[in-house]
């Protein structure tokens, strides 16, 4: 569990960190919306690069954007491989019983991994660089028109923002009831299927009193402050777009576009497995082996 890097903040005080937060949270949504166009393996390889170099600029560790992968990776192989032995378009490979492997489901699965794993660092780049304060103002901002219709927007922001803080703290916890419970003498890796189960319920139990308590040790604490206690609560720092902003979008928007050319394939694509603009990568490459 102290694996788990999702939810925490790293305060570098880059370029990325002193974005708007209602600017990254557009471009977080915007991201995960359009990543599910990208067809091909350039598209892919852009991605990556646009990534790396987010990742560089915003002197976030490069060991806990890996972490927030390493969390999820078992359900990223597993949808790879159940892509894999079920997608039915292409030349077959392999076949076994119900199973079939093609060169379209392995070119699929591929890509599939590709995308939640592109999905999953993107997203978390979100938490790595925005507090839980910006992040309060941001969704409520984004949430204002709901306002009109007397939805307590500002409540949802707060509850939202600090369930994601909390996450690292909860994993924290459980890493500590865990260590206690081995030094007890329970074992979580040995036994079957039920029994690894069942041996769970001395962690669970703990970990439920542990969140109850601190939520209402988190709420005792608001009460204690007045918070939210008017209507109309003046903030310390007022949101406000910047040139950098404006920058970060031309940069999102440009991707954008590049993923929506190869996606609707406004280049001519070929007639294999690479379409689109992987049809002049192949060719770039054939080129070089040519030479």
């Amino acid at each position: 569990m102290r694996d788990i890097a999702f939810g925490q903040y790293y305060p570098t005080g880059s370029p990325i960190h002193r974005l708007d937060p209602r600017a990254k949270l557009i471009f977080s949504l915007l991201y995960m919306i359009f990543i599910f166009f990208a067809k091909s393996y350039l598209v892919y390889l852009t991605i990556f690069t646009f990534i790396a170099v987010t990742t560089l600029i915003s002197r976030v560790p490069f060991r806990a954007v890996l972490k927030s992968i390493k969390v999820v990776l078992i359900l990223l192989i597993f949808t790879g491989m159940l892509n894999l032995f079920m997608y039915r378009d292409g030349n077959v490979l392999a076949e076994w019983w119900i199973f079939r492997i093609t060169d379209k489901g392995i070119d699929f699965s591929i890509k599939i991994m590709l995308r939640l794993a592109f999905l999953i660092i993107g997203t978390s780049m979100l938490t790595f660089t925005t507090t839980p304060t910006e992040m309060t103002d941001g969704i409520e901002w984004l949430l204002t028109p709901l306002k009109y219709i007397k939805v307590p927007v500002h409540d949802i922001a707060l509850t939202m923002s600090t369930a994601l803080r909390l996450i690292p703290s909860l994993m924290e916890e459980t890493d500590k009831i865990i260590m206690a419970q081995k030094a007890r003498g329970a074992a979580f890796d040995t036994g079957k299927i039920h029994e690894r189960a069942k041996s769970m319920i001395p962690i669970l139990i703990p970990l439920f009193v542990s969140a109850l308590r601190r939520a209402d040790e988190l709420a005792d604490a608001l009460d204690a402050r007045c918070y939210n206690a008017t209507p109309h609560r003046t903030k310390m720092k007022k949101l406000s777009f910047s040139y950098r902003d404006a920058i970060a979008f031309l940069v999102l928007a440009a991707l954008i576009c590049f993923i929506m050319v190869d996606a609707y394939h406004f280049i001519t694509p070929d007639t294999s497995i690479a379409s689109g603009l992987d049809y002049y990568l192949v060719e770039w490459i054939k080129s070089l082996i040519a030479k």
